[in-house]
């Protein structure tokens, strides 16, 4: 397995594992516990590793968001607690859920490992999510660091993907629409929609550019490491309770 299939093949796990503590219900009850409101504590939560910054810039780096959504829900709970002190507390509901959620037979040891260096590996040009959240505290426990590495890589992602629409010539919304279409008002987009159709295959080749260029990171692993990583984190993401 080369690097850009093992890209390919992590995709799943990379962006759902770490959507499973941002999507749970007990994030938002400790959210609510620290005083946000509803999603409030997602975008001050991940966006809070950027720092004491403009709601612009945290709009910038949510690439997909509708910008609008993403200022508001920043500048509401802006008197609420220090950026960085609430992004670790919505990384400790990673630990929380970590524990409770992923399966036990898996060599989490050896996955945090394998992620590290692919992280390590990574430029942040143009990722300050990625290099916001890889600047964290990171968690002892096993379960708890791998997932919190798979959330960096997916910030990674998230960024060269982002980028890779845009050069593309589609807007945030057209790929949303393609991709998440269920996801679109959680968003902050409203109707009218564009048809997308047309532009599926757009989609498809800003993908293909997604993996080849966050390839260069996973260089990090040679051959045998690489087919380990997707099938250690495979194995996570399906045994997810």
């Amino acid at each position: 397995m080369n690097a850009e299939e093992a890209a390919r093949a992590s995709t799943d796990a990379v962006a759902y594992l770490p959507a499973g503590f941002m999507m749970a219900g007990a994030t938002y009850k400790r959210g609510a516990e620290l005083g946000f409101d509803g999603v409030d504590f997602y975008f001050a939560g991940r966006g809070g590793a950027l720092g004491e910054v403009d709601g612009s810039v945290v709009a910038a780096a949510f690439v997909f968001f509708n910008p609008t959504t993403v200022i508001d829900a920043w500048e509401r709970s802006r008197a609420l607690l220090p950026r960085r002190e609430t992004a670790e507390a919505f990384a400790g509901c990673l630990t929380t859920w970590a524990s409770k959620h992923l399966p036990d037979e898996v060599d989490y040891v050896r996955l945090a490992e394998l992620l590290g260096r692919v992280n390590d590996a990574a430029s942040p040009s143009a990722a300050p999510l990625f290099a916001g959240w890889k600047g964290l505290p990171e968690p002892q426990d096993p379960k708890a660091l791998a997932l919190q590495r798979l959330n960096v890589l997916r910030e990674l992602r998230g960024a060269v993907h982002g980028a890779a629409v845009l050069a593309s010539g589609l807007e945030p919304r057209e790929a949303v629409l393609i991709k998440t279409p269920f996801m679109t008002e959680l968003f902050g987009w409203v109707e009218p929609f564009p048809d997308v159709e047309s532009r599926r295959d757009v989609w498809d080749q800003a993908e293909v550019a997604t993996n080849r260029i966050i390839a260069r990171a996973y260089c990090a692993l040679d051959d045998g490491e690489l087919s380990e990583l997707v099938d250690l984190s495979a194995k996570a993401h399906q045994g997810v309770t």
